[in-house]
């Protein structure tokens, strides 16, 4: 599985991009803070990767994926495999 980040980055340093990140978290969350967020990136060398954080911690460390790695992960929670 290549589902090892590429980058770990600060989610605030992500947000001082031209373009404000736009966070997103699942439907299903509770509103307890137990998840993970997830953003598109769309600007210079990070642009077409996946930033997911803790969103206990916005301010926290962001793990930086290529599409196949985190569509790789996925499939793996959804295989019950992790």
């Amino acid at each position: 599985m290549t589902a090892l980040p590429r980058y770990v980055l600060s989610s605030t340093s992500l947000n001082r991009v031209e373009h404000p990140l736009r966070w997103r978290r699942s439907s299903r969350s509770t509103g307890m803070n137990n998840c993970v967020e997830t953003a598109a990136l769309s600007q210079g060398s990070l642009s077409g990767l996946l930033a997911v954080r803790d969103s206990k911690d916005t301010a926290g460390p962001a793990l930086v994926f290529a599409p196949a790695a985190w569509s790789a992960f996925l499939d793996a929670v959804r295989g019950e495999e992790l």
